[in-house]
């Protein structure tokens, strides 16, 4: 029997646990995830919006100083424009309060001293359903504010129709017994006393073909929204609770939730060029309509915990793109001739697959991917090792110096100052310089493969160049990890930068090697900075503070970083430095969205909101914390 005093105990830890996390895996509980206020024709920039199920589509709340009566838009994130104001705006209504919360926007307005409620929440990719309640049951009157003039709207059979250019349109369907007329360059949808409630739904289709079946998906749909609106609840709530730790603070759990919000909401549906879902960097910023290789690795070695079927997903929709020779090309979009074939990006595919296996024990992704992946490590070997001393370097299919560097991911970073290029063959050439990180990562590659072999009972023969690495970069006399020059007395490029990481994060260094660099890593003027492990030492006379990869905090780099400490048995620093992550950066664990990059000294959010690599490394550092 439990005495009074333990049973005391227990109580008073449930209490604590609740307090933090337990109570916290359902959507309702992160309200105002992000801020995504913002009334078209705002004197600023579109800066991210609502969507999910990878719709091409976003939603925005109306802001305070410019409202309106409805759900702003909707916004066409292929074609960066925006539709209306709002499509649905309630006539004669003020809006009241309107909040974000994982997978849904809601809203209440008032007419007449009565009180509406509205909620939206995508279905699949084409379709939000517009839950109106209207518990007096009065007439309701509704219209668009602000057609865009650049649209041509009608009304067929019940359903306003909104097209603009490349055969992309809006449908917009009521249920009965609401009637719809045309008004000029408008529509007013009424809504008869006695109906308490309705569900309307806003669809997005691309050509006609999907525009007759969406009719009849619509339809469907109306006929029983709940069940719909519940599998959508219930697939958000999964997701909270795959992911959300009892034992984490609040405010770690609401940036998880955040970071998962952020993927979801860059999640983009197959299209045109696209043959797979994937994720794009970012829906708030123009030119990321595509996909990337090296994010795509990080976005579904992060969704590997909550969405690996979508993971699986991000990771074929660029092998779709997967070269004759091997190749992963750097980019891909919906309109193949963006595409970038310049050059590839560093090879953490393997890592990608391997965290979906580590979650879901799926053999068979594995099998598909494994002869691929080898094919592309058997690549690097053969277009990017000039001298054939089994060390590669980043390079390019052009020859460019520019696309070099872009297949380090780090475009113009202080270590390629300099650098000059080197041909290997008709479409090969590397940098004069052997890269530390690039070399780091094709040992793990490696490791991962030869697991994935013994796995599916598969013979493997490639050559182990692993021992080769870590002695090779490491600097005995500054006591870290440096790329070295391919000339006659391999020198050094002693600019200590976020490449010197990599081989603690990939668990090829030694111990000693470690012992030696945490002089640099725990050094406050290099590495440990208010936000730890820039791109730079934060002491070189290169850094700038607004240089991109010549100083700010890209967290990749700094999750690279911390992971190195947990290999090496120093998890309570890894909690320390993770900690200075999700307290220091300005805005994190509020509203502000997820940025691209942060400055070092403040944690002032840069460049790109909204951002997948960085969603995906704060949830990896999540997923870590205390282990």
């Amino acid at each position: 029997m439990v005495s009074l005093k333990k049973m005391a105990l227990l109580t008073l830890g449930f209490a604590m646990l609740s307090t933090d996390g337990m109570a916290q895996t359902t959507r309702r509980e992160y309200n105002d995830i992000i801020n995504i206020h913002l009334t078209p024709g705002a004197p600023r920039r579109h800066n991210g919006c609502f969507t999910d199920m990878g719709s091409w589509m976003g939603f925005t709340l109306p802001e305070q100083a410019q409202p309106t009566t409805g759900f702003c838009g909707p916004y066409s994130i292929y074609y960066r424009h925006w539709y209306a104001r709002s499509l649905v705006a309630l006539q004669g209504g003020t809006m009241q309060e309107r909040s974000y919360c994982p997978g849904e926007v809601r809203m209440a307005l008032t007419r007449d001293g009565a009180t509406i409620q509205e909620s939206l929440q995508f279905v699949d990719a084409r379709t939000a359903l517009l839950t109106i309640d209207n518990p007096s049951k009065r007439q309701l009157v509704f219209g668009a504010d602000s057609v865009s003039r650049k649209m041509q709207l009608s009304v067929e059979n019940g359903t306003v129709l909104i097209a603009c250019h490349g055969g992309e349109r809006v449908m917009l369907t009521f249920p009965e017994p609401v009637r719809v007329a045309k008004a000029g360059h408008n529509y007013v949808a009424t809504v008869p006393e006695g109906m308490a409630h309705l569900t309307a739904a806003i669809s997005i289709v691309t050509q006609d073909t999907e525009a007759s079946v969406q009719q009849v998906h619509t339809a469907s749909l109306l006929a029983n929204p709940e069940a719909s609106l519940k599998a959508n609840e219930a697939r958000w709530n999964g997701y909270l609770r795959k992911v959300i730790r009892p034992d984490m603070p609040a405010k770690y759990n609401r940036v998880a939730a955040k970071s998962i919000v952020t993927l979801l909401s860059n999640w983009r549906s197959k299209r045109g060029a696209l043959f797979h879902d994937g994720i794009v960097p970012s829906h708030a910023v123009s030119y990321f309509v595509g996909c990337w290789a090296w994010d795509c690795w990080r976005f579904s070695a992060a969704m590997a915990s909550f969405y690996p079927e979508l993971a699986k997903d991000n990771i074929r929709v660029m092998f779709d793109y997967q070269q004759p020779d091997g190749m992963i090309i750097d980019c891909i979009y919906p309109d193949a001739s963006a595409n970038n074939e310049r050059d590839s990006k560093p090879p953490l595919a393997a890592w990608a697959v391997n965290e979906i296996y580590e979650h879901t024990h799926d053999t068979a992704f594995v099998r598909e991917m494994y002869p691929k992946l080898l094919k592309y490590h058997k690549w690097w070997y053969a277009k990017r090792d000039h001298d054939k001393n089994h060390i590669c370097e980043f390079g390019s299919v052009d020859g460019t110096l520019v696309a070099a560097a872009w297949e380090s991911g780090m475009d113009n970073a202080i270590r390629f100052d300099g650098t000059k290029m080197l041909q290997n063959g008709p479409d090969a050439w590397s940098t004069d310089q052997e890269s530390v990180d690039l070399n780091a990562y094709l040992s793990l590659e490696y490791t991962l493969l030869k697991k994935f072999a013994a796995l599916l009972d598969e013979p493997f023969l490639l050559p182990d160049y692993r021992s080769m690495v870590a002695d090779y970069f490491f600097d005995k006399k500054d006591g870290f990890f440096y790329d070295r020059r391919m000339n006659a007395t391999r020198d050094f490029v002693r600019e200590a930068g976020c490449e010197g990481y990599i081989p603690f994060w990939a668990n090829i260094a030694t111990k000693e090697q470690f012992a030696k660099a945490r002089k640099l890593l725990d050094n406050k003027k290099k590495f440990s900075t208010y936000i730890p492990f820039p791109t730079i030492a934060a002491d070189n006379p290169k850094y700038d503070p607004k240089g991109y990869w010549r100083g700010p905090i890209w967290l990749d780099q700094t999750y690279y970083g911390i992971k190195g400490y947990r290999n090496y048995g120093e998890g309570k620093k890894a909690d320390a430095y993770t900690d200075q992550v999700f307290r220091n950066i300005e805005g994190l664990t509020e509203g502000a969205p997820i940025y691209e990059n942060y400055d070092t000294h403040t944690g002032k959010p840069m460049q790109a909101s909204h951002f997948s690599w960085s969603s995906a490394c704060l949830l990896m550092l999540y997923n870590d914390y205390g282990k």
